[in-house]
């Protein structure tokens, strides 16, 4: 947890983005570091976990990372919660709560909110268009005999 928030410290020097930082480590041993880059990405997905996860991800050359446990300064976010579940990480150590974040400005209660379908406010339109044609590359991916599995 330790190097979690000395990269944490490290993007806030460098004015990279948010104060989180976040390591990926695999058998005892650091495979890759990361902090919030969105200011200095403009990417609003470059939060500390997901720039962690990326790295170890080209590093070990796959997205299976179920041998892998994520150290983090703060409570993931849910795109970035979603995330660890989608790389198979099995352990998830964090520091710092969602609501000390939320007492700093890095508020997620309203997409928690949307995710449980209680949100009054609707930020996004959701609608759906095109699913035939949409459905189209699922078909040809059902077919293979060669899945990638998830």
């Amino acid at each position: 947890m330790n190097i979690a928030v000395k990269e944490a410290f490290h993007g806030l020097k460098l004015n990279h983005g948010g104060p989180f930082g976040a390591v990926i480590v695999r058998n005892g041993k650091i495979i890759a570091k990361g902090h919030n880059k969105v200011l200095k990405t403009n990417d609003p997905t470059a939060h500390a976990e997901i720039t962690a996860i990326r790295k170890a991800s080209v590093k070990l050359k796959k997205f299976n990372l179920s041998d892998c446990e994520v150290y983090s300064s703060g409570e993931p976010c849910p795109m970035c919660f979603a995330a660890i579940h989608w790389a198979k990480i099995e352990k998830l150590y964090y520091g710092c709560t969602r609501k000390d974040a939320a007492e700093i400005g890095f508020d997620d209660e309203f997409i928690y909110d949307v995710i449980k379908g209680v949100s009054k406010k609707q930020q996004v339109k959701i609608i759906q268009t095109g699913r035939n044609k949409c459905l189209e590359p699922f078909k040809v991916w059902g077919k293979t005999k060669n899945k990638i599995r998830y």
